[in-house]
Protein backbone atom coordinates (compact mmCIF):
# COMPACT_ATOMS: atom_id res chain seq x y z
CA UNK A 1 0.00 0.00 0.00
CA UNK A 2 1.44 3.26 -0.65
CA UNK A 3 2.36 5.60 2.03
CA UNK A 4 0.40 8.73 2.07
CA UNK A 5 1.17 12.22 3.52
CA UNK A 6 -1.56 11.68 5.84
CA UNK A 7 0.15 8.51 7.59
CA UNK A 8 2.92 10.58 8.14
CA UNK A 9 4.57 13.61 10.10
CA UNK A 10 7.27 16.00 8.90
CA UNK A 11 9.96 16.71 11.63
CA UNK A 12 10.41 20.06 11.35
CA UNK A 13 13.93 20.02 11.17
CA UNK A 14 13.22 19.00 7.40
CA UNK A 15 12.42 22.61 6.86
CA UNK A 16 15.82 23.71 8.16
CA UNK A 17 13.99 26.05 11.42
CA UNK A 18 13.83 29.17 8.78
CA UNK A 19 10.21 30.29 9.83
CA UNK A 20 7.92 30.43 12.93
CA UNK A 21 6.33 27.53 14.09
CA UNK A 22 2.96 28.72 13.55
CA UNK A 23 3.84 28.82 9.56
CA UNK A 24 5.60 25.69 9.75
CA UNK A 25 2.87 24.32 11.27
CA UNK A 26 0.03 25.57 8.47
CA UNK A 27 2.97 24.55 5.77
CA UNK A 28 3.05 20.85 6.86
CA UNK A 29 -0.84 20.89 7.06
CA UNK A 30 -1.74 22.88 3.62
CA UNK A 31 0.23 19.37 1.84
CA UNK A 32 -1.45 17.18 3.40
CA UNK A 33 0.59 15.66 6.43
CA UNK A 34 -1.04 13.53 9.44
CA UNK A 35 1.51 15.01 11.93
CA UNK A 36 4.41 17.52 12.86
CA UNK A 37 7.38 16.79 15.45
CA UNK A 38 8.41 19.90 16.85
CA UNK A 39 12.04 20.56 18.50
CA UNK A 40 12.40 22.69 22.15
CA UNK A 41 14.17 25.56 19.64
CA UNK A 42 10.64 25.89 17.94
CA UNK A 43 8.37 26.28 21.61
CA UNK A 44 10.80 26.94 24.43
CA UNK A 45 9.93 30.16 25.71
CA UNK A 46 6.61 30.41 23.79
CA UNK A 47 2.58 29.48 24.61
CA UNK A 48 3.22 26.03 24.90
CA UNK A 49 -0.24 25.35 25.18
CA UNK A 50 -0.95 28.01 22.84
CA UNK A 51 1.33 26.14 20.06
CA UNK A 52 -0.62 22.54 20.95
CA UNK A 53 -3.91 24.40 20.43
CA UNK A 54 -2.74 25.82 17.23
CA UNK A 55 -1.58 22.21 15.93
CA UNK A 56 -4.48 20.26 17.12
CA UNK A 57 -6.38 23.16 14.99
CA UNK A 58 -4.63 22.29 12.00
CA UNK A 59 -5.86 18.66 12.40
CA UNK A 60 -2.50 17.70 13.16
CA UNK A 61 -1.25 15.27 15.47
CA UNK A 62 2.60 15.45 17.35
CA UNK A 63 4.26 12.34 16.57
CA UNK A 64 6.95 13.48 18.47
CA UNK A 65 8.85 16.31 20.38
CA UNK A 66 12.47 16.39 19.81
CA UNK A 67 15.27 15.99 21.62
CA UNK A 68 16.83 15.06 24.99
CA UNK A 69 19.76 17.44 26.44
CA UNK A 70 22.65 14.66 26.81
CA UNK A 71 22.38 12.90 30.08
CA UNK A 72 25.62 12.15 30.74
CA UNK A 73 28.29 14.96 32.34
CA UNK A 74 31.78 15.54 34.26
CA UNK A 75 29.65 16.39 37.47
CA UNK A 76 26.67 15.05 39.96
CA UNK A 77 25.52 19.03 39.72
CA UNK A 78 25.64 18.80 35.80
CA UNK A 79 23.84 15.68 35.70
CA UNK A 80 21.58 17.13 37.79
CA UNK A 81 20.73 20.21 36.24
CA UNK A 82 20.57 18.02 33.14
CA UNK A 83 17.93 15.92 34.13
CA UNK A 84 15.89 18.87 34.60
CA UNK A 85 16.10 20.02 31.68
CA UNK A 86 14.48 16.88 30.31
CA UNK A 87 11.93 16.92 33.15
CA UNK A 88 11.01 20.26 31.29
CA UNK A 89 11.27 19.15 27.70
CA UNK A 90 9.17 15.87 28.74
CA UNK A 91 6.03 18.12 30.46
CA UNK A 92 6.34 20.13 27.17
CA UNK A 93 5.70 17.13 25.25
CA UNK A 94 2.77 16.20 27.35
CA UNK A 95 1.12 19.80 27.04
CA UNK A 96 2.00 19.38 22.80
CA UNK A 97 0.29 15.90 23.08
CA UNK A 98 3.21 14.14 21.45
CA UNK A 99 3.45 10.49 20.75
CA UNK A 100 7.00 10.14 22.58
CA UNK A 101 9.90 12.29 23.47
CA UNK A 102 13.24 11.82 21.59
CA UNK A 103 15.96 10.73 23.75
CA UNK A 104 19.02 11.61 21.95
CA UNK A 105 21.68 10.12 24.87
CA UNK A 106 24.76 12.01 24.66
CA UNK A 107 28.35 11.10 23.88
CA UNK A 108 31.21 10.78 26.35
CA UNK A 109 31.41 13.44 29.21
CA UNK A 110 33.62 16.22 28.62
CA UNK A 111 37.09 15.24 29.52
CA UNK A 112 35.96 11.81 29.68
CA UNK A 113 37.20 8.62 27.37
CA UNK A 114 35.39 6.03 29.65
CA UNK A 115 32.29 5.02 26.96
CA UNK A 116 31.21 2.98 29.70
CA UNK A 117 30.57 5.15 32.07
CA UNK A 118 28.50 7.52 29.63
CA UNK A 119 26.60 4.30 29.02
CA UNK A 120 26.04 3.65 32.58
CA UNK A 121 25.14 7.43 33.33
CA UNK A 122 22.52 7.00 30.21
CA UNK A 123 20.72 4.37 31.83
CA UNK A 124 21.11 5.69 35.25
CA UNK A 125 19.66 9.01 33.98
CA UNK A 126 16.88 7.36 31.79
CA UNK A 127 16.07 5.58 35.03
CA UNK A 128 14.87 8.94 36.63
CA UNK A 129 13.09 10.03 33.37
CA UNK A 130 11.00 7.01 33.23
CA UNK A 131 9.38 8.02 36.84
CA UNK A 132 7.93 11.14 34.92
CA UNK A 133 7.36 9.49 31.59
CA UNK A 134 4.89 7.08 33.32
CA UNK A 135 3.01 10.05 35.56
CA UNK A 136 2.78 12.15 32.18
CA UNK A 137 1.73 9.44 30.03
CA UNK A 138 4.47 10.06 27.20
CA UNK A 139 7.06 7.46 26.36
CA UNK A 140 10.59 8.43 26.26
CA UNK A 141 12.12 6.85 23.43
CA UNK A 142 16.07 6.28 23.02
CA UNK A 143 17.32 6.74 19.26
CA UNK A 144 20.27 5.00 19.11
CA UNK A 145 22.50 7.18 16.30
CA UNK A 146 25.34 5.62 14.02
CA UNK A 147 28.32 4.83 15.95
CA UNK A 148 29.72 7.85 13.89
CA UNK A 149 27.85 9.63 16.79
CA UNK A 150 29.37 7.37 20.03
CA UNK A 151 31.79 10.13 21.10
CA UNK A 152 29.99 13.23 20.96
CA UNK A 153 26.01 13.29 20.74
CA UNK A 154 25.10 8.97 21.58
CA UNK A 155 26.51 5.89 22.93
CA UNK A 156 23.43 4.60 22.18
CA UNK A 157 24.51 2.98 18.45
CA UNK A 158 22.10 0.21 17.72
CA UNK A 159 18.59 -1.27 18.02
CA UNK A 160 19.89 -3.86 20.30
CA UNK A 161 21.78 -1.70 22.54
CA UNK A 162 18.42 0.90 22.49
CA UNK A 163 15.76 -2.59 23.26
CA UNK A 164 18.37 -4.10 26.02
CA UNK A 165 18.37 -0.36 27.93
CA UNK A 166 14.69 -0.72 27.99
CA UNK A 167 14.29 -4.47 29.10
CA UNK A 168 16.46 -3.28 32.08
CA UNK A 169 14.71 -0.30 32.93
CA UNK A 170 11.32 -1.84 32.40
CA UNK A 171 11.62 -5.71 33.03
CA UNK A 172 7.71 -5.82 33.74
CA UNK A 173 6.92 -4.30 30.31
CA UNK A 174 4.86 -1.57 32.23
CA UNK A 175 5.23 1.02 29.23
CA UNK A 176 6.71 4.40 29.44
CA UNK A 177 9.98 3.85 27.38
CA UNK A 178 10.66 2.49 23.92
CA UNK A 179 13.32 3.21 20.78
CA UNK A 180 12.86 5.09 17.65
CA UNK A 181 14.06 4.05 14.59
CA UNK A 182 15.82 6.18 12.50
CA UNK A 183 16.48 4.77 8.84
CA UNK A 184 19.55 6.98 8.61
CA UNK A 185 21.65 5.98 11.70
CA UNK A 186 20.39 2.16 11.57
CA UNK A 187 20.18 1.06 8.35
CA UNK A 188 23.60 -0.40 7.95
CA UNK A 189 22.97 -2.56 10.69
CA UNK A 190 23.04 -6.14 9.90
CA UNK A 191 21.30 -7.65 12.95
CA UNK A 192 18.73 -4.67 12.05
CA UNK A 193 15.69 -7.16 10.35
CA UNK A 194 15.78 -8.73 13.87
CA UNK A 195 16.22 -5.73 16.16
CA UNK A 196 12.69 -5.16 14.71
CA UNK A 197 10.84 -7.73 14.91
CA UNK A 198 12.30 -7.72 18.59
CA UNK A 199 11.02 -4.64 18.98
CA UNK A 200 7.40 -5.46 17.59
CA UNK A 201 7.63 -8.16 20.25
CA UNK A 202 7.78 -6.30 23.22
CA UNK A 203 6.03 -3.51 22.20
CA UNK A 204 8.62 -0.96 22.20
CA UNK A 205 8.57 0.34 18.74
CA UNK A 206 6.90 3.82 19.55
CA UNK A 207 8.64 6.06 16.42
CA UNK A 208 9.97 5.32 13.08
CA UNK A 209 12.00 8.40 10.75
CA UNK A 210 12.93 8.11 7.57
CA UNK A 211 15.23 9.86 5.11
CA UNK A 212 18.22 8.69 2.88
CA UNK A 213 21.98 8.00 2.49
CA UNK A 214 23.72 9.58 -0.01
CA UNK A 215 26.49 8.11 -1.87
CA UNK A 216 29.14 10.25 -1.39
CA UNK A 217 28.11 11.77 1.24
CA UNK A 218 29.58 15.03 2.27
CA UNK A 219 29.09 15.76 5.58
CA UNK A 220 28.11 13.38 8.29
CA UNK A 221 25.35 15.58 9.65
CA UNK A 222 24.31 17.84 6.96
CA UNK A 223 23.98 15.91 3.79
CA UNK A 224 20.83 13.11 4.79
CA UNK A 225 19.08 12.08 1.60
CA UNK A 226 15.67 13.05 0.48
CA UNK A 227 13.65 9.76 0.03
CA UNK A 228 14.60 7.63 -2.92
CA UNK A 229 18.03 9.80 -3.39
CA UNK A 230 20.27 7.42 -1.86
CA UNK A 231 20.94 3.46 -1.00
CA UNK A 232 18.28 2.67 1.57
CA UNK A 233 15.67 0.04 1.43
CA UNK A 234 13.07 2.42 2.81
CA UNK A 235 10.53 0.25 1.22
CA UNK A 236 11.40 -2.76 3.04
CA UNK A 237 12.63 -1.38 6.16
CA UNK A 238 8.72 0.16 6.28
CA UNK A 239 7.23 -3.22 5.62
CA UNK A 240 9.27 -4.92 8.54
CA UNK A 241 8.23 -1.52 10.82
CA UNK A 242 4.18 -2.28 9.94
CA UNK A 243 4.36 -6.12 10.12
CA UNK A 244 6.11 -5.59 13.67
CA UNK A 245 2.33 -4.11 14.99
CA UNK A 246 3.75 -0.01 14.46
CA UNK A 247 0.91 1.92 13.55
CA UNK A 248 1.98 5.37 14.01
CA UNK A 249 3.48 7.85 11.47
CA UNK A 250 5.87 7.41 9.04
CA UNK A 251 8.51 10.96 10.03
CA UNK A 252 10.38 12.24 7.52
CA UNK A 253 13.52 13.91 9.28
CA UNK A 254 16.32 15.22 6.49
CA UNK A 255 19.18 17.21 8.03
CA UNK A 256 20.32 18.47 4.53
CA UNK A 257 22.04 22.11 3.75
CA UNK A 258 20.98 21.46 0.21
CA UNK A 259 17.29 20.95 1.40
CA UNK A 260 17.39 23.49 3.74
CA UNK A 261 18.42 26.32 1.06
CA UNK A 262 15.26 24.99 -0.47
CA UNK A 263 11.60 26.55 0.05
CA UNK A 264 9.90 25.06 2.41
CA UNK A 265 6.71 24.14 -0.03
CA UNK A 266 9.12 23.01 -2.58
CA UNK A 267 10.60 20.74 0.18
CA UNK A 268 7.32 19.62 0.92
CA UNK A 269 5.63 19.05 -2.39
CA UNK A 270 9.12 17.02 -2.94
CA UNK A 271 8.46 14.65 0.35
CA UNK A 272 4.92 14.11 -1.19
CA UNK A 273 5.98 12.84 -4.50
CA UNK A 274 8.70 10.51 -3.23
CA UNK A 275 6.47 8.76 -0.83
CA UNK A 276 5.03 7.11 -3.95
CA UNK A 277 7.63 4.80 -4.09
CA UNK A 278 7.52 3.42 -0.82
Amino acid sequence: MTLTPQRCAINTATLGYKDPIDRVIDQIARHGFGAIAPWRREVEGGDVAAISRRIRDAGLAVSGYCRSTAIPAETAAARRAQLEENRRALADAATLGAACFLIVAGGLAGGSRDLADARAQVEEGLGHLLVEARCLGVPVAIEPLHPMYAADRCCVNTLAQALDLCARLDPDNAGGIGVALDAYHAWWDPDLSAGIHRAGRERRLVAFHICDWLVPTTDLLMDRGMIGDGVIDLATMRSEVEASGFAGYAEIEIFSNRWWSTDSDETLRVCVDRLRSL
